[in-house]
């Protein structure tokens, strides 16, 4: 009986059941029964629905490994939709349980996507579309995860097991691979079995046996079994005609090929691994990390000389910078060899030689130059680094240098000769510390506990110090020196000061950081063969006189350097040093009392409005269209560590400070001057915008009350100016940021009473005839010598017509300067001058000399005269009006 009549009986019984029919390409004449015309694939809903969901989680993480926010969101939402397919198959066959496979890949997802959400740099470099579908399948996931809180929870117990599906979905393929049809007992369904405890072999009672399981033997044994082709395809209800071995032999074979799979899936993870640079992932076995064995360098009956250590450290460090070298293996290896070369005692120079290939191998683990290493390594780093300093230190039969070949080596017999560079390890060692500190947020413990490293960098330094004096050679010493400078010229020391005041504390003899500043620029400004070295020494050296108010001192390097006239040629970390020395030079000099050298030094920095740039504390968010990623990465790296950074409200304040100070007299002096100019620029702004407010209210910000201050000076109110610049709140902000802010305070306060006098004398000499110096005195609560010593040196700079009587002690307005209505009528004139003039002179250019006519020419002439004998009769007159008054 043919096939394809036998397959009618059964078509009522299989409803459940899919038949895929693959008629291959036969002759039409061929219609023997012993051939094999049709092939038949019969898979049931369970594995069409699980199929569709493996294949979408294959996509998904396809895209996870190439970070494609934007398809692994559509997969997902596509694994959602295959997943409400599933349901009913799920909780007809599966009892409601929801798949391992499935489960297993929700969590995954979750892990990658909180990865990628607390990565703030890598989203930052994302494009618009991947940051907007991570933040969309972050908010549904966490959504979707809800409905399986219970089922997430038991896999992360025991993420190791198996997942029988996903094995299921792999055993595919390898049953299509083979030629032969599948067992005709594979349309039977399988009985449900027992539960197997997790001790025993895992079972696979919903797995379709292989092709390979059976033969085409097998099956014809079976078809004697069946009288007719509907008992063949009907659901049996008791157990199945196979016997218990033939059950034990299959499951094994499950077995072995499940355990073939996962050696493959290991191999293929730890290779991946090895790619990526991060060595191998530890098995973890029932929560115990199965100790790693440690590398074996030498077999057990070699003898360990010290030309078989040299050999074995040129093979490690042959593989140096390769593809498939495991950093961290190399770093542990290095390790077990110098434990090898310390126990034999092979003398201190291959001991010395193998900490510089330790020293260069930590330093080679990270591969990008640009980040920073990673913490256990930089601890690992400041270990190995004294190490071989004291070495160095204890041995002096010992020369390092980057000038020795290695066929001129000497590691046998002293002096040994070695080759390397150590002032080259210690310099990158100090700039890995930098860039440590700008990785860890200022704010948090981490930075603090880094920061803590610092004096180990600076006692490596000191030591390298020590070591180089050996040798004298100018170039190293500069370099080294510069270092130590770096580390210092920042630091406030306060027993500068005390010593200055001569405290009893402080012993004269004391040795402080201002000798040793001394010591080692004068050495650079000596030896130093480059200018870049002894401008950065000039700069750190300028900075450190002014953070200790040695004015003086300060202000004359600046003026024999010439630096200002050549900074902009520098490159930009020295033109960022000189811009934090001239902040400092500018409060050194607020702190003297010298405030137009104060605002001199501070207008540069603050007029251009962006001074957190210039002095590299930080990038404005404003302007970051107008750079590129690649302009920001670089600037970032330019950055100072946060301990080293200016306050940026202090340095504003003493900036509009001193403005004030300035502007205020010179704006009540030149009142109606049509041609007055601003001295500050930014100060005038905050003044002006403040007068175009219809409501103003108490100041809150410091701007704001410096801007009141300013008009509370205009008026002659020294008082009210005082309390709006000293207050509790501004001294909270600014004023308690000094050392010795009562001495701050005080001399503050002695400017703003002589200001305010110059600028209510300015304001107010019109309404007098003469005024008492005592008056003066007790209105700004200023000695009398003072007051005189402010009017004589006004009179004397032709600010102020008047003179002093002094045997009344009053001073007498001599009302030589015109009122303010005459001040309008001059301005007026003037510039009806400069309008006619200008006419003249277009007119002049457009028609030329030639045109002009006699009685034109004569006009012109005469309106000249005219103005001149006005502006000579004005002069005669105010000359004949001082004269009857005397």
């Amino acid at each position: 009986m043919s096939r394809f009549f036998a397959g009618s009986d059964s078509d009522s019984d299989s409803s459940s059941e899919e038949e895929v029919i693959q008629r291959p390409q036969v002759p039409a004449f061929s219609f023997s029964d012993d051939e094999e015309e049709v092939k038949r694939v019969v898979r049931s809903a369970k594995e069409k629905r699980y199929e569709e969901l493996t294949n979408i989680i294959k996509q998904i993480r396809n895209y996870k490994k190439i970070k494609d926010m934007s398809c692994m969101l559509n997969s997902f939402e596509e694994l959602q939709k295959g997943y409400l397919k599933a349901a009913p198959v799920i909780l007809k066959e599966e009892n409601g349980q929801t798949p391992r496979f499935f489960i297993r890949c929700l969590t995954e997802m979750e892990e990658f996507i909180n990865e990628m959400w607390e990565d703030r740099e890598g989203r930052k470099n994302m494009s618009k579309n991947n940051s907007k579908s991570l933040a969309s399948m972050r908010q549904k996931l966490r959504k979707y995860l809800k409905d399986f809180e219970d089922d997430v929870a038991k896999f992360k117990e025991n993420p190791e097991q198996p997942d029988d599906e996903e094995e299921e979905e792999k055993q595919e393929p390898d049953q299509d691979s083979d030629n032969e049809a599948p067992p005709k007992n594979q349309f039977l369904k399988a009985p449900a079995k027992p539960v197997i405890d997790d001790k025993d072999e895992p079972s696979d009672s919903d797995e379709w046996p292989s092709d390979s399981d059976t033969s085409s033997d097998s099956s014809d044994d079976d078809e004697s079994k069946y009288t007719s082709m509907r008992e063949r395809f009907l659901k049996k209800s008791g157990t199945t005609h196979e016997d218990d071995e033939e059950k034990e032999e299959k499951e094994r074979r499950k077995e072995e090929k499940r355990k073939e799979r996962k050696d493959k899936e290991r191999r293929k993870m730890r290779r991946e691994d090895e790619e990526d640079g991060e060595g191998e992932w530890e098995t973890v076995q029932r929560g115990v990390a199965i100790p790693s064995e440690k590398p074996k360098m030498f077999a057990k009956d070699a003898e360990i000389d010290l030309n078989l250590v040299i050999k074995k450290l040129s093979e490690i460090m042959a593989a140096r910078g390769k593809k498939r070298t495991d950093r961290r293996e190399q770093i542990e290896l290095l390790h077990e060899l110098q434990n090898v070369a310390d126990q034999h005692q092979l003398g201190p120079a291959i001991n010395v030689k193998i900490k510089f290939a330790i020293i260069s191998a930590i330093f080679d683990y990270n591969p990008k130059v640009s980040d920073a290493m990673k913490p256990e390594y930089w601890v690992k780093l400041l270990d190995r680094m004294p190490e071989m300093l004291n070495l160095l230190l204890s041995n002096s039969n010992l020369v390092v240098s980057d000038s020795i070949t290695e066929e001129t080596e000497n590691l046998e017999e002293p002096p040994y000769s070695i080759r390397g560079c150590v002032l080259t390890s210690v310099e990158r060692l100090d700039d890995e510390f930098t860039k440590l500190l700008k990785e860890c947020d200022p704010h948090s413990n981490e930075y603090v506990e880094r920061l803590k490293d610092e004096a180990k960098v600076s006692s490596v330094i000191d030591k390298t110090m020590k070591y180089l004096e050996r040798s004298s050679v100018p170039s190293e010493l500069c370099r080294i020196y510069l270092r130590k400078i770096e580390h210092l010229y920042y630091k406030f020391d306060p027993r500068v000061l005390q010593q200055k005041a001569g405290d009893p504390a402080v012993s004269k003899d004391e040795i402080t950081s201002v000798q040793e500043m001394e010591k080692l620029c004068k050495y650079i400004y000596a030896k130093d063969g480059t200018d870049r070295l002894r401008t950065r020494a000039i700069l750190s050296h300028i900075y450190h006189h002014a953070l200790h108010d040695n004015w003086f001192q300060a202000r004359d390097l600046v003026l024999m350097s010439h630096l200002q006239e050549t900074i902009q040629h520098s490159d930009p970390s020295t033109q960022i040093l000189y811009n934090r020395t001239m902040a400092h030079l500018g409060l050194c000099a607020f702190r003297h009392a010298n405030i137009k050298d104060a605002h001199n030094c501070l207008v540069d920095l603050m007029m251009t409005g962006k001074p957190k740039e210039l002095l590299a504390q930080g990038l404005l968010p404003q302007r970051q269209h107008e750079r590129s990623k690649e302009q920001e990465k670089i600037e970032k790296q330019r950055q100072m560590p946060f301990h080293m950074h200016i306050n940026l409200e202090l340095l504003e304040c003493v900036y509009l400070v001193s403005a004030m100070l300035i502007e205020i007299p010179y704006m009540a002096a030149h009142e109606f001057d049509a041609r007055r100019r601003m001295i500050s620029k930014t100060f005038y702004q905050q003044l002006r915008s403040s007068e175009r407010q219809s409501l103003v209210g108490p100041p809150e910000s410091m701007r704001e009350h410096v801007v009141a201050a300013a008009k509370a000076m205009r008026n002659g109110n020294w008082a009210a100016c005082n309390a709006f610049i000293i207050n509790e709140k501004m001294s909270g902000k600014v004023w308690d940021l000094f050392y010795r802010a009562d001495g701050v305070r005080a001399m503050l306060t002695r400017l703003i009473k002589e200001e305010a006098l110059r600028t209510y004398l300015f304001t107010y000499s019109h309404v007098y005839d003469s005024i008492s110096m005592a008056v003066l005195a007790d209105m700004f609560e200023l000695d009398k010598p003072v007051v005189h010593s402010i009017i004589s040196k006004m009179i004397i700079n032709e600010e102020l017509m008047a003179s002093l009587d002094d045997p009344t002690q009053t001073v007498v307005m001599h009302r030589s300067e015109p009122s303010r209505l005459q001040s309008l009528a001059l301005q007026l004139a003037d510039k009806v001058n400069n309008f006619v003039d200008s006419n003249e002179r277009i007119l002049e250019t457009k028609q030329g000399n030639f045109f002009m006519r006699g009685a034109n020419q004569g006009n012109f002439r005469d309106r000249q005269n005219y103005r001149g004998g006005n502006n000579q009769n004005w002069d005669r007159q105010r000359r004949d009006r001082d004269r009857n008054k005397d």
